[in-house]
């Protein structure tokens, strides 16, 4: 999943949330993602194209890079 702006995303279909670390190392998570959302961003050739296009500005979401520096 090579992307210049994502390192890492997961999804957790029982919560539907999806968790996502960019490069610059903030970890958010954006909540009520529905799984087509997720499965599509999976597929997706550009992470960053498909994140700013269907999941930035589309669901709520907390930046929890703090609870994670530990």
């Amino acid at each position: 999943m090579p992307s210049s702006v994502i390192r890492f995303f997961r999804y957790a279909p029982e919560t539907r949330e999806l968790k996502v670390t960019f490069v610059s190392g903030r970890l958010y998570v954006y909540e009520d993602v529905p799984a087509e959302v997720a499965a599509a961003f999976r597929e997706a050739r550009s992470k960053g194209t498909y994140f700013n296009r269907e999941v930035r500005d589309r669901y709520v979401y907390r930046d929890i890079t703090e609870e994670h520096a530990s």
